[in-house]
């Protein structure tokens, strides 16, 4: 697979690639918003290995160049370095995966405006875009558009627990806001769009310092480097935690079914974690020389994340394949050798 140099995440779009339909993009455009960061750099390899042609739009705020600088060079594949809120081309694409925003707390609390203009103004972009050339548009939303829910597992039709004024609003009612303007544009407009509600994702790529960094990475980088795990109040919020080949796997189903426009899906692992066991799992991974550390629970946070996918189950076939043990296992492993493309 040229361009692709490292190991695991050759192997692993290799298996994205086996559990999709593969036609539904060959030879197509798409452009990928947010496509040099973690969940976006995925979509750009797999798609450039099928033979899309690829716009990835990232302004850089979050994400990373060199998730996608391998592929520079690449027969079909842009990178455009532009804020998705401010995007003035008119290129003429099939499809778009918008993807763009900070997704980690500490990070978007710092840059709330950015973070709510981003899934509301960038998202009228995008859907601009895809009104003018009648393009096909997967906007990814976040189990944070429930809040802090009181029905597990949470089906798409709990319609939330979000408090407006709150440290978090500015990403979670931006993004019950995005899925508001993409069914606006579905229902005036006839856009072909659909919605992914993504829980918890880990894997490779997965940022993992200072503001950006997100539970399973900063723990595995804590754990490398022989530090104290931090955990947040006592550990027993639970996450739900997929694997970066099968949320993916998710999302490309997703835009490729032609049948689930103005459709709302979550995409992720049924299986709840506390988050101290998930820092006892890692604290046991080589060197294993570790403690736990225990902080204030910050404001705002939740208590609870598992999501219902009957719907995904039974209208893509969906379902996460990799288990937390063999996916933190990958992760881990990836972060412990020197990383090239």
């Amino acid at each position: 697979m040229s361009g692709l140099t490292d190991p695991i995440i050759r192997e692993d779009v290799e298996q994205i690639q086996k559990s999709i339909d593969a036609e539904a993009f060959r030879g197509k455009s798409v452009l990928v918003s947010g496509g040099s960061g973690f969940l976006g750099s995925w979509i750009c390899d797999v798609l450039s290995q099928i033979g899309s042609r690829i716009i990835c739009l990232d302004n850089l705020s979050t994400g990373v160049f060199e998730n996608v600088e391998h592929l520079k060079g690449t027969k079909g594949f842009e990178f455009e370095k532009a804020d998705v809120c401010t995007y003035s081309r008119n290129p003429k694409v099939d499809m778009i995966f918008h993807l763009a925003s900070r997704p980690a707390p500490e990070d978007y609390q710092k840059h709330p405006v950015e973070t709510a203009l981003a899934n509301s103004e960038g998202t009228k972009q995008m859907l601009e875009l895809a009104r003018k050339h009648d393009s096909r548009v997967l906007f990814a939303s976040s189990s944070e558009a429930y809040g802090d829910p009181e029905v597990f597992p949470t089906p798409e039709s709990y319609e939330g627990r979000v408090n407006p004024l709150g440290p978090r609003s500015c990403y979670e009612e931006g993004k019950r806001f995005g899925e508001a303007l993409c069914k606006a544009y579905h229902d005036q407009y006839g856009i072909d769009v659909s919605i992914a509600r993504i829980f918890n994702s880990y894997g490779p790529r997965l940022r993992a310092e200072g503001f950006y960094g997100r539970v399973v990475s900063r723990f595995i980088l804590q754990s490398l480097n022989g530090e104290a795990l931090t955990v947040f109040g006592d550990g027993s919020q639970t996450r739900s935690f997929c694997y970066v080949t099968d949320t993916v796997s998710g999302l490309l189903s997703q835009i490729g079914d032609e049948e689930r426009s103005g459709d709302a899906l979550n995409l992720g692992s049924e299986d709840e974690t506390k988050i101290i066991d998930l820092a006892k799992k890692i604290i046991q991974f080589p060197p294993a020389r570790s403690a736990l550390r225990f902080l204030p629970f910050p404001p705002g946070d939740h208590l609870r994340r598992q999501p219902d996918i009957t719907r995904a189950r039974k209208m893509l076939g969906w379902e996460p394949k990799v288990g937390l043990d063999q996916g933190l296992s990958r992760t881990a492993k990836w972060f412990s050798k020197p990383r090239v493309q």
